[in-house]
């Protein structure tokens, strides 16, 4: 890659940019209010826009100093009946039907203040807060989206909670979830998301749900102070006397109420046949929502709830965290190159000794790979450490940029790349960590950290020599038309 000149680079039209998801954001806030379903006590949420690479924070602006709290799993310091946060001497409960409306309306950024220490609980669904978030539309950010891709089986167990849970390979974020209480009210259901953009439909109303023996229990541990008929579905599992259930109903201060048999307490209707089961796929929306990222995967689960889907969040962390620690791509020499040596030279003007990619084995809209073999033949090793040859670093730039040169050049935006040239104009955050020597097979990745504007290119890129990196940096590039005969 030659260095910046002073020649107009070809505009390139917005229409001919490498289409992309971008992050995004609400376009203004909106807020809610309501009780909590434990706690029993009033709050507003108040959803904010948040800038890129942000993603969902929770602000106590009841409390001094207004403390923040990340949702991520490593947070959360209860399940109970609902995931909770803390952080900074901080807490906010129930936070998973908040987290599930964020997921299901494709926002990446979002400040959500609270002055209070619970969601409001609403009706037990995310519908209102999808409602809301609607309301406050949506703006694309110029970062784009960073999906956790899952690429391998992740595996969750717990034998204790009978809990099973995998995640498998899948180009969308798909859901399926299979529930079993061993009750005639409910028995085995199943239910499905197939992509995220079923959520606000078929997802989002569903809502929370308990057995009728379980209330007395939960009211006693100092739980579902704010729970009624309005808020959640109370299933009756067993007959129950009218004298216990008005007995019930004095406990929570509520009005006398009937149940005929076994179903549902005041016959109320249910949304969906599976409606449980479709609100446990919800709460696996929101608890999810804690790995930080959007995920692009199918996630099945057998018998789920916050305890398991927390450590499942947490486990799909340590993956993300492995995969960070070593970005190295996977190079199959016997699989055919995308481009070989001769293709190269029809898009790129260096020979050698200066042309310095051998080959490139991934191609993308937002990504390349290409190979750089070192030899002891190469030209620079005569004169650069003749007895402990190490390849120069300012030619792993250049091989860096010419690798990106050809990701540049190989677009669809770009019909004749024979006619032009890529330029640097800026070279940032260069580091080396190893040296490279001959013998050595370098794999250069570089990956658009904007879409290409006017001209401009820029990426970010990382070599490896097997999987240790041995040098980072960004760089920017323009892109020039050749005037006659200047190629």
């Amino acid at each position: 890659m030659q260095t910046a000149e002073k020649s107009a680079p070809v505009a390139l039209s917005e229409s001919n940019s490498l289409k992309k998801v971008m992050q995004t954001t609400l376009k203004k806030e909106v807020s809610i209010s309501g009780v909590g379903l434990h706690t029993g006590q009033k709050a507003t949420l108040t959803f904010k826009p948040a800038p890129a690479n942000h993603w969902y924070k929770f602000k106590r602006i009841d409390l001094e100093g207004q403390p923040i709290i990340e949702a991520d799993a490593d947070n959360v310091v209860d399940t109970s009946r609902g995931t909770t946060l803390a952080k900074n001497g901080a807490k906010v409960h129930t936070t998973e039907h908040v987290l599930a409306a964020l997921i299901g309306s494709e926002l990446d950024n979002v400040l959500i203040e609270i002055d209070g220490p619970e969601m409001p609980i609403i009706d037990g669904s995310s519908a209102a807060f999808m409602a809301i978030l609607n309301e406050a539309g949506v703006q694309e950010l110029d970062v784009e989206r960073d999906y956790f891709i899952i690429k391998e089986n992740i595996t969750y167990e717990d034998l204790d909670r009978n809990i099973e849970m995998l995640a498998v390979p899948q180009d969308e974020f798909r859901i399926t979830v299979m529930v079993d209480y061993h009750s005639k009210i409910l028995g085995t259901q199943h239910a499905s998301m197939y992509n995220v953009r079923e959520f606000a439909t078929e997802i989002a109303p569903c809502r929370t749900f308990c057995f009728l023996h379980e209330i007395e229990p939960l009211f006693k541990q100092g739980l579902i102070k704010g729970g009624d008929l309005n808020n959640a579905i109370v299933l009756v599992a067993k007959e129950i006397s009218q004298a216990d259930l008005d007995k019930l109903a004095d406990l929570f201060g509520k009005p006398h109420m009937e149940v005929k048999g076994i179903g549902v307490l005041n016959n109320t209707e249910m949304h969906f046949d599976n409606e449980p089961a479709r609100h446990k796929l919800l709460d696996i929306v929101g608890d999810l929502a804690l790995v930080g990222k959007p995920i692009k995967g199918h996630i099945l689960a057998a018998r789920p709830g916050h305890h398991g889907n927390v450590a499942f969040a947490k486990k799909i962390k340590q993956v993300i965290k492995e995969q960070e620690k070593n970005k190295a791509p996977k190079y199959d020499p016997d699989k055919p190159a995308i481009f070989d040596i001769t293709a190269i030279e029809k898009m790129l003007p260096h020979r050698q000794p200066f042309l310095l990619v051998d080959k490139v084995i991934e191609i993308s809209d937002r990504h390349v790979v290409g190979i750089k073999n070192v030899t002891m033949n190469e030209e620079f090793f005569r004169g650069h450490f003749p007895g402990n040859p190490v390849m120069p670093g300012v030619l792993l730039v250049e091989a860096m940029a010419q690798t990106g040169g050809i990701f540049v050049l190989s677009s669809s935006s770009i019909p004749d790349p024979e006619n032009y040239l890529t330029y640097f104009m800026k070279i940032d955050g260069v580091k080396f960590k190893q040296k490279v020597v001959p013998g050595d097979t370098v794999i250069f990745r570089l990956e658009l950290a904007s879409p290409i504007r006017r001209g401009i290119c820029h990426m970010r890129g990382e070599a490896y020599v097997g999987s240790k990196c041995v040098m980072e940096g960004e760089m920017i590039a323009q892109i020039v038309k050749v005037k006659g005969n200047e190629k």
